[in-house]
Formats: C-alpha cells, structure tokens, sequence
C-alpha cells in the first residue's frame, strides 16, 4: 500500500481476493469504471458520515469524538474488501481498485501547490537530520531483531527495508533487487500492513494525550509510518497542518529508496562471489520514486505567486489533492486482505512489531526533545 516505482505481479497480499498487482495502463480504461465508481462512493460515503457524525452532535448538543473521513473511508472498504472479495462478481472492481497508488501519487503530487519551496527548505536541519537517524536506526533495529528470532536473511532485509523507508514500496523494489522469495515478500508486506493499520488508530490517541503540536505529530507520523498511504492518513486525521506535515517528511524517507535498496542489493549480489550486474546510476534512477519531482515541480510552480497560479486556482488544485486522497484511502481498505494477514505467521508480526514500538518511541522522543530544546522543526 506505499508508493513504488516497480511492482511484482507475484505479490498478492494486498491484492483484493488473492489478485494479482495489476497495471492500470495496460488495461481498457472500460475495466477501470467499475472500481473507480466503487472508490468514489466509498470514499464520499465516508465524507457523508463524517459530516452526519458532526451534524448530530451539534443538533443534540453532544460531544462526539471527530472520526475524519480518512477512517471511515478505509473501514468501509476494509468491511466490503473482506466480504466479498472472494466473489466472482467482485473481480470486476479489481481494475478500478488497483488505480489507489496512482491518486496517491497524484495526489501528492498536487498537494505540492500547498507547499512553497521555502517550506520544502525549512525541513532542512533538524528534521532532515531526524530522517536520516530513523532510516539507520529502524534498518539496524529490524536487522538486530531479526536475528533474535533466527528469520531468513532476506526476510531480515525486506522488513529493515520496509520499516526504514517507504514500507511495501521499498519491500517490492528490494524483492527483485536481492532476488527475496516470493513467500518472504508475502510475509514482510502482511507486517508491514497490519503494523501501519495499527497507526491509524493508535498514532492520534496519542498525539493529543501528549498534546503534540500539529507540526510536531506530523513529523512524527512522516518519520515512524512506513507506508505513504498510512502516513498521510495518519496525519490527516490529527489535522490538515499536521496532514502536510507528514506527507513532506515522508517524501523525504522515500526519495531515499534507491540509495539504501542499493547497498543491499550488492550486499546479496557479492554474496558466494557474485557480482552486481547492470548500472549503479541506472539502478537508482528506476527506484527513484518519479511522484516527488512532481511534487517539487508544483511547489516551485506555487512558489513563484500569482505569475503561475492564482489563490482560487491554488485552492482548486488542494481540493482536487483531497479528492485524490478519497480514492487513495479507500482503495487502501479494499486491498487489505485480512485473513492473509493472520496465515502469515507470529515471527515477522512479532518482529515487525517490537521494532516499530521501539521506533515510534525514539522517533517520538526525537522529535518532542527537538521541538522543545533544540528550536522547533
């Protein structure tokens, strides 16, 4: 469920019902309508009760909790993915479905007309010296714990990968670049997803028990959330400042994919006295998630004023970003299969998840200490 530059047709833990990844660009854009209308009225089914939630609450004078959307959205689809995604019926919303990684990207992508270059810069300095500590930090801590519990080497790999980067995106670009099993995949994707679900829920309940800034949580939920989906999700439902927030630092942890999944790679490679065969520059180029120029590209754009982008015209393109990421978010509770997720097996569930505790925590520690003592983020 993360952003990728590379899919792996044989990876069917997020697909819906056992499918295959499958390309949107490959197919007869017929095939998409299905899912994409399904998308749409999941996602705007979970708008409508939001609002109807807040609307009750004001007429009966009750104070009920503030459940985003972004929630709503993802449980609905997780409900209708799980009951009948086992339906010969359903496999006619797999196409549209698959499209949820492509208005993610978009989505980011336009959600850069919020962002002037000034605020991409301004995550120099500590925040981006907070990125580079929980990439080593969370790769080394899943390599540690993986050895504790005697998991394969490559298993090992793929969750340090996963966990230090971009979640799934960086376990599917490793897979072919170590040459990982299809099995060991499955298995680290499963924790990956069960672990990021977790977030959603638990990421804002503490966020406001320790009264978190906005900016503060949404580096936080950038910096500890593996998978971009998640992450966006997680800081959308603390707030819109933190929402962004999350996104940027995210952003940052994926542009970083092809410069770890590298080292890796010749790692296996020069393993028994193989050699890593093809271009190093090639190499990173194809990992290099393309989305993040686009998102630079129209935060440059934003930045240079009324010259490119009127205000309304800002604001439409940030609407059309929260469109995007209606799509996004309830394409990521339809592909979550939950009956694989429980065949996989406690190690990597129990591994994936003493490192993220640890990892959440540091990174919680990290940013709170810089926020408080070092000047703000």
């Amino acid at each position: 469920m993360g952003i990728g530059t590379n899919s792996s047709p044989g990876i069917a833990v997020t697909g819906v019902a056992g499918e295959d990844t499958i390309s949107p660009a490959s197919l007869d854009p017929v095939r998409l309508v299905p899912g994409l209308i399904l998308l749409f009225v999941i996602g705007y089914g979970g708008k409508w009760i939001e609002a109807a939630i807040r609307r009750y609450g004001t007429t009966h004078h009750h104070a009920l909790p503030n459940i985003e959307y972004v929630l709503w959205a993802i449980l609905i689809g997780l409900v209708i993915g799980n009951c009948f995604s086992g339906q010969r019926w359903f496999k006619m919303f797999a196409p549209g479905i698959a499209t949820y990684e492509f208005w993610l990207k978009l989505g980011i992508v336009l959600l850069g007309t919020r962002f002037l270059l000034r605020d991409v810069i301004k995550l120099g300095g500590v925040s981006l010296a907070l990125v580079a500590i929980e990439i080593v930090f969370a790769f080394a801590l899943m390599v540690v714990f993986g050895r504790l519990f005697k998991l394969g080497p490559k298993l090992t790999a793929l969750l340090a990968v996963g966990s230090s980067i971009c979640g799934v995106s960086a376990i599917i670009a490793a897979q072919g670049a170590i040459d990982a099993d299809e099995k060991d995949s499955s298995y680290a994707i499963a924790a990956i997803l069960a672990l990021g679900a977790l977030s959603l829920f638990s990421y804002p309940a503490i966020g406001h028990s320790l009264h978190l800034s906005d900016r503060a949580y949404g580096v936080w939920a950038g910096l500890s959330v593996d998978n971009t989906a998640e992450a966006t999700a997680a800081g959308a439902l603390y707030s819109e400042t933190a929402q962004k927030a999350a996104v940027l630092v995210k952003t940052t942890r994926n542009a970083t994919i092809g410069f770890v999944v590298l080292p890796v790679a010749l790692y296996f490679a020069t393993r028994g006295g193989h050699q890593f065969e093809g271009s190093k520059a090639g190499f990173l180029w194809k990992n290099f998630p393309k989305f993040v120029l686009g998102f630079l590209f129209f935060s440059a754009l934003a930045s240079m004023g009324p010259r490119v982008f009127s205000a309304s015209q800002i604001i439409s393109l940030g609407n059309l970003s929260r469109w995007a990421f209606l799509l996004t978010f309830a394409g990521v509770g339809l592909r979550t299969n939950v009956q694989e997720l429980f065949q996989q097996g406690p190690k990597p569930f129990i591994v994936g998840a003493l490192a993220e505790i640890f990892i959440a925590a540091v990174t919680l520690a990290l940013v709170t200490g810089a926020d408080r003592f070092v000047g703000g983020l």
